[in-house]
This record gives C-alpha cells, sequence and structure tokens, in this order.
C-alpha cells in the first residue's frame, strides 16, 4: 500500500530536559510528516534525540515547544484524560524489552488494548494475526514460558490488535539474536504491506532501516537528512558520511 497522506505531523518540536545551565535540549525545532501505509525508520547516534522524539508523537512525552497533530487532532494541548483516549484509538506501541504482563497469558496480553478499551475483539482478525506471527501454539503460554522472539510476537500482535492509526516501534529487534531479529523485521514489514499499517521504527540496524520505505537521519537533536527506500550498503555509507557512528 503506497503512502499518500499524512498521519502524523510535528511541526517546530523542541524538547528541554531541565533548567538554566544544566537544561539539555533534546530536540532542535523538528518538522515531520509521517506518511500513511508506510514503514519510516528513524536513526542516528545515542543521544540524537530518536528516542525522545518518537515519544512526543506517539503522546507518551510532551514537546516543550512545537505542534504535534495525529490523524489531524492536535496533542500537544490535550488533557491527560483526553490523551490517554487518544492513544488508545489511534497508537500502538513496541517496545525493545517487550513490556508484557506476566501474570497474563500471550492471549491476554495481545488483547489487552481492546481490554482496556471496554472494546471486543474481531474474531476473524484476531484469528488471522494471531496465525501470521506465529503465535495460535502459544496463546496460553506466560510471558516467562515463551523466548523473546515469541515475547516480542506477543508484542506486535498486542499493538497491531486494535488496528491503530500508527504503530511505533522502539528498537523491536535490539534484545533478540540476528536470526529471531530477521523474523520480527519481517512480520513488521508484512503489517505494512498487508494491512497499510502506518509504523515508525527506530532502530541502530541498518538491517532493519533497509526494510523501510523511508529513513530519517538524525543528529543533535535535529533531521539532518531523509532519503527513501535504501539498500544497507547505502545506509552504512550514509552514516558514515554524516559521521553519526
Amino acid at each position: 500500500m503506497e503512502g499518500t497522506a499524512g498521519v502524523v505531523h510535528a511541526e517546530g518540536v523542541v524538547r528541554v530536559y531541565g533548567e538554566g545551565d544544566t537544561a539539555v535540549r533534546a530536540l532542535h525545532g523538528v518538522d515531520v510528516q509521517i506518511e500513511s501505509g508506510q514503514l519510516t525508520a528513524v536513526m542516528g547516534p545515542s543521544g540524537s534525540g530518536k528516542s525522545t522524539l518518537m515519544h512526543i508523537l506517539a503522546g507518551l512525552d510532551r514537546p516543550t515547544s512545537g505542534s504535534v497533530r495525529i490523524d489531524g487532532t492536535e496533542i500537544t494541548t490535550l488533557g491527560d484524560d483526553a490523551l490517554t483516549k487518544l492513544r488508545r484509538k489511534h497508537i500502538g506501541f513496541i517496545f525493545q524489552f517487550f513490556n508484557l504482563l506476566p501474570m497474563l497469558n500471550a492471549r491476554d496480553n495481545v488483547l489487552m488494548p481492546l481490554t482496556i478499551a471496554g472494546a471486543k475483539p474481531d474474531s476473524q482478525f484476531f484469528a488471522e494475526l494471531i496465525e501470521r506471527v506465529g503465535l495460535a501454539d502459544r496463546l496460553h503460554h506466560r510471558p516467562a514460558e515463551l523466548s523473546g522472539g515469541q515475547q516480542q510476537r506477543v508484542a506486535i500482535a498486542r499493538a497491531l490488535v486494535s488496528r491503530p492509526t500508527v504503530v511505533f516501534a522502539d528498537e523491536p529487534t535490539g534484545n533478540l539474536d540476528s536470526r529471531t531479529s530477521g523474523e520480527i523485521l519481517d512480520l513488521m514489514r508484512g503489517s505494512v504491506d498487508e494491512y497499510g499499517q502506518t509504523t515508525v521504527m527506530v532502530t541502530h540496524d541498518a538491517k532493519a532501516a533497509a526494510m523501510a520505505d523511508r529513513v530519517l537521519y538524525l543528529a543533535d537533536g535535529q533531521i539532518v537528512k531523509e532519503t527513501g527506500q535504501s539498500s544497507q550498503h547505502d545506509i552504512l555509507r550514509t552514516i558514515d558520511t554524516l559521521d553519526l557512528q
């Protein structure tokens, strides 16, 4: 599915932590638009502002100044309750360390966003999703009984089950071995291709970024370059050229 419309818009986003002489400016007036139906990768060295930008775009943090709109709604001025409701409807999140609830089995972890929202799952979509992520024989296992890759599959299904406007993935393969990482990346790419799921992925991994339709490069709190779909070799060369090691 080709992206034709922006679903997340950020304008002039600044994020400053602390005050006075100890203040740290994590983002310096970032402007970005996330296109519908695309996988966008965000790359940059540690401390470049990648995770800060993702958290602000997802409504998990508020900018010091600037504007963020999701599906046309300005989120920076919303109260906490309204922002929580918006995130439930529009945002899915995949964490590096899975963030599953240990007392719940895989099925209940996947369904958690719908349970919190008081919504019932679409049984056909749920069955298709579980089959796609390869969890059909693991639904009644708790996280401690699952491998890291299986736990991340649960986390991906949880992010997709409510069919959100946009999924954010923060280093989704950072805690996995290379073979399992490849499987997880294939699942994420498949969710974009099969469901048209708009996805933003923060990653250090050039192989992961090579799966994306678009790559944004951050340095010192600013987007310093943007490219379309790129090979792993071209991404590594861009990182080297920009001195983003």
